[in-house]
């Protein structure tokens, strides 16, 4: 089973930050027994949405040849809970990067309200050998928001 935690990016300023969002539906599977009486999203999957959301982050910025995998948390804050029917939005930004890893600051909020605040490293790696640049590419802008695409469907950085 895979994940896929960030429905749509509606802000992306390559190699700065991004802002994407996450519906959450009773549908997910995760909320199968978590909890079955009171379904509330756990939050290590509202961290790993912040990584994803990060994750395209890098793979935009290097024109799709890396890709971010979390290797450290170094602080996280959850404030609230999360249930079906919320939509996260979720904000992250590289503060410092190397060639071999990208410190960064997520946030998720729901109606406003900050639900959770997680700082983490990234290990860039080659994308290579978990996908080719154009698959990643493709999946890219299936979920960048449609007034960042072109009327043709390629993002606004010709990808």
């Amino acid at each position: 089973m895979r994940f896929l935690l960030v429905d749509r990016i509606l802000e992306m300023e390559s190699g700065k930050r991004a802002v994407g969002i996450k519906n959450i539906t009773l549908s997910e599977d995760f909320l199968t027994y978590h909890f079955p009486e009171m379904p509330i999203m756990p939050g290590m999957l509202i961290a790993e949405a912040l990584v994803q959301l990060s994750d395209w982050l890098v793979r935009e910025t290097t024109d799709f040849q890396a890709m971010g995998i979390a290797t450290a948390f170094e602080r996280m804050r959850f404030r609230h809970l999360v249930r079906p029917g919320d939509q996260l939005r979720l904000e992250v930004e590289i503060l410092s990067r190397t060639e071999t890893e990208a410190a960064v600051k997520g946030k998720a909020f729901c109606e406003g309200t900050s639900v959770a605040t997680v700082d983490f490293t990234l290990g860039l790696q080659p994308i290579d050998p978990y996908l080719t640049s154009d698959e990643a590419r493709r999946l890219y802008r299936l979920i960048l928001a449609p007034a960042r695409r072109g009327n043709d469907g390629s993002s606004e950085h010709g990808q």
